[in-house]
């Protein structure tokens, strides 16, 4: 047969799409393609899953396409960004790459910066229910924020009302941790085999004690979502230490953790490679175990397969990378992203946002960032080819 795309030579198998689906894998495939593209020394991967990022309407929302098709993420779980009050703008969004959605049990989302669960009204079960119900394909899980600025005096309320919703409509509940009360412990006790605990290695939370080993060992699921201050490189080690690795690694990329200290999720990858967990454990958290956390489809290179892919040259070059308490490490492999595709389509290129006004900068990121733009301009002023590489697209009569 005849495929649409064949990513030849690369690592570990050739990769053949047709149909927007994977159709063969191996090595040596036959060069029987409409388009072949030679990945040679390349490693191809599923398309990355983020499973912790912030791209609907509201104070910390990003458009993923800028960033998708230049890191090889095809899949951003949109972490509570929307309630029932506030799903349908996101369901409005038309994106290059696929975002299935947490929602937030509070119905009016994120769309200011905290405080969306200290009224409890907001926290409608019922509502909640109908919004997954009426949205199933899409919808795969709640997200509860539970920290002192977020829940106010409600305490553990609001995660009781994301666990009924969850139990009701058999989906689990993501908690993000962060600042007491309620303590940590009085959350952790609450979640099921199959809820997740974002921020897992907050330096702000510090989930080390028995609470985390039990919730653990009964199946709750730990999610790194580093953000802009929820990962401390001394927790994860200590952690790593306990055996208590992440299961799935994400960003909780945003508008103001974009520009740093998180930049993309390859980058945060290389954090996991820093402190010393292995290139294939750490794949395998950006692409089969949040599949399997959340039943998405993708996150593996076998037939049948959604043909969301990356390409990536696996540079073995010690770099530094930081934490959100700018405490440095060193990483010894830098992933670098040449291709992405979703559903066997190339993703165009397109420029970055820029953070909107209500995030601060240092500086040093204002000139960064316009910096960037200078250098595109001057890429972009500059003439595509000159005569020598032009042909005469209407010749003249002799």
């Amino acid at each position: 047969m005849t495929y649409d795309l064949l990513l030849a030579g690369g690592e570990p198998f050739d990769v053949a799409v047709t149909g927007g689906m994977i159709s063969a894998v191996g090595p040596g495939l036959p060069r029987d393609a409409r388009v072949v593209v030679d990945v040679t020394g390349r490693l191809v991967t599923p398309g990355l899953i983020d499973l912790h990022t912030h791209v609907g309407p509201g104070y910390w929302g990003i458009d993923p396409d800028p960033i998708g098709w230049r890191t090889g993420v095809t899949t951003w779980v949109d972490a509570g960004s929307t309630g029932a009050y506030t799903f349908d703008l996101l369901r409005r969004t038309f994106r290059e790459v696929r975002v299935p959605v947490l929602l937030n049990i509070s119905a009016v989302g994120l769309t200011g910066r905290t405080g969306e669960s200290r009224d409890l009204t907001n926290c409608d079960v019922p509502l909640a229910i109908d919004t997954v119900q009426q949205h199933r394909s899409l919808i795969r899980g709640l997200k509860v924020r539970v920290d002192r600025e977020t829940v106010g005096d409600n305490g553990v309320e609001p995660l009781r009302h994301g666990l009924a919703v969850g139990e009701a409509c058999g989906v689990p509940v993501m908690v993000h941790i962060g600042t007491t009360p309620p303590a940590l412990d009085e959350v952790l006790d609450l979640l099921r085999p199959g809820d997740i605990m974002t921020h897992c290695a907050s330096g702000l939370a510090s989930p080390l004690g028995p609470a985390v080993r039990a919730a653990v060992d009964r199946g709750v699921l730990l999610d790194l979502g580093h953000g802009s201050g929820a990962f401390a490189f001394d927790v994860l080690e200590r952690q790593l230490d306990l055996g208590l690795a992440p299961h799935t690694v994400s960003t909780d990329l945003h508008c103001r953790s974009l520009p740093g200290p998180v930049f993309d999720l390859p980058t945060t990858m290389a954090k996991l490679l820093a402190a010393g967990m292995p290139l294939p454990d750490v794949l395998d958290k950006v692409t089969a175990a949040p599949a399997r956390a959340l039943g998405l489809p993708g996150g593996t290179l076998t037939v049948g397969a959604p043909a969301d892919l990356a390409v990536f040259d696996v540079r073995t070059e010690d770099h530094e990378v930081v934490d959100s308490h700018l405490q440095v490490r060193t990483a010894p492999v830098r992933l670098v992203n040449v291709a992405t595709y979703v559903g066997g389509r190339l993703l165009p290129p397109a420029w970055p946002q820029d953070p909107p006004p209500w995030v601060t900068l240092t500086p040093a990121q204002h000139e960064a960032l316009a910096r960037r733009r200078r250098r595109l301009r001057d890429l972009l002023d500059e003439p595509l080819v000159d005569a020598t590489g032009l042909a005469e697209q209407f010749p003249r009569n002799p």
